[in-house]
């Protein structure tokens, strides 16, 4: 080799470490009872941006398949083996908490897809690594109990997964109901691939409450509304934003007509008004993710999006720091999204802090109610 070619490439290999290159993990649920989560968050992962400046992006992804023990697996591998600065993922509580030692172990910010707040509520030494980019259940319930409080509801049946996403829903709904005037006379369990709940179901009838909130995620939130349905149960049925996803409508045809949801704006985009902050955001993400896939993504997909929005904003700042690749880079990367204040997303508008890692505010919620075979924004 001459010396002008071994200079020249010395110059690049010298460029290249200056700008290094970021290495973000993606975990997803594409398979397995959540599989309507996991794969627009999967598809949304194609779509995220290479590049920040001159520093290009490489997105390592993973299946789960919804399993704690795939997922335990997974961020073993994209720690040691792929030295990852950051993660996006995983779909589903369960597996975030299972995750979360390692994460905080090795210093690895997290922006968490997933929907109940105990992934970053209470804030503590492991819990400070995790950033959340869905509504927290507080923002949710606070609008589905004005609802309830509007059309006279005094008493509710809850339902709800035997997992932290249900158990987290319970504790945090109760007491706001309570604070409301809204009593809970039955609370009951199923697991996600439980096949029946008519048992349940029974019980929650025998307590004859005026609605029922179930406290479940995707097509398994179907199954207790549809034996609601069957028995013949009149009162309001509410959801979680977990349901927030045309397989939901599919899945339950004319049982699931007139559910009441709380979520994201996204999720009736065509009714939100252009001075919605989130409106524009939000259909450049549908474009996009239209043009690849040739379909509108469900709003978990959104989530994906838009923690790949907290990092983009926040890596040039993480580089003045550290390089790729280290833990000083990642250090800075988490303290770099924590101080991000009214970031648009496609869900929400962000503004975190030292004790909130959520950020989102009423701007991140609206009524939804399904009626005639679709979502239609129904007046708060």
């Amino acid at each position: 080799m001459s010396v002008r070619p071994l200079f020249a490439a010395v110059a690049f290999l010298c460029s290249f470490a200056a700008t290094g290159q970021v290495k973000v993990g993606l975990m997803v649920s594409a398979t397995g009872p959540t599989s309507a989560i996991g794969i627009p968050q999967k598809n949304t992962g194609d779509l995220l941006p290479r590049k920040v400046g001159d520093t290009t992006i490489e997105y390592v992804q993973l299946e789960d398949g919804g399993d704690s023990t795939r997922a335990v697996q997974n961020i073993k591998k994209l720690i040691q083996e792929n030295n990852i600065d950051a993660l996006i993922g995983p779909s589903t509580t369960p597996n975030a908490l299972a995750i979360l030692d390692f994460i905080a172990e090795a210093k690895v910010p997290m922006m968490a897809t997933v929907g109940t707040s105990s992934v970053v509520e209470p804030l503590d030494a492991k819990k400070r690594w995790v950033f959340k980019t869905t509504q927290n259940d507080d923002l949710i319930a606070s609008a589905l109990l004005a609802h309830m409080t509007k059309n006279g509801v005094k008493t509710i049946g809850f339902i709800g997964f035997n997992d932290p996403y249900g158990e987290n829903w319970y504790k945090v709904f109760v007491p706001m109901a309570e604070k409301a005037g809204i009593s809970i006379v039955a609370n009951e369990r199923y697991a996600r691939n439980d096949q029946s709940t008519t048992g349940q179901v029974l019980k929650l009838m025998a307590a004859k409450p005026d609605a029922v909130l179930i406290a479940a995620v995707g097509g398994p939130a179907v199954l207790p509304q549809a034996t609601l349905f069957d028995q013949g149960y009149k009162g309001r049925i509410y959801q979680t934003h977990a349901v927030a996803t045309e397989d939901f409508i599919k899945l339950g045809k004319e049982k699931v007509e007139g559910t009441v949801l709380a979520a994201g704006p996204m999720l009736v985009i065509d009714e939100i008004p252009a001075t919605n902050p989130t409106r524009k955001v939000a259909l450049a993400y549908i474009a996009a993710y239209e043009k690849q896939f040739g379909a509108k993504p469900a709003t978990f997909g959104a989530n994906t999006w838009d923690g790949g929005i907290l990092l983009e904003q926040a890596i040039p700042v993480a580089l003045k720091a550290g390089k790729p690749g280290t833990e000083a880079f990642r250090s800075a990367l988490r303290d770099a999204v924590e101080k991000e204040r009214e970031i648009v997303g496609t869900q929400g508008v962000f503004n975190m802090s030292a004790t909130n890692h959520n950020g989102m505010d009423e701007r991140a919620r609206v009524l939804v109610v399904v009626k005639d075979g679709r979502f239609r924004l129904l007046a708060e």
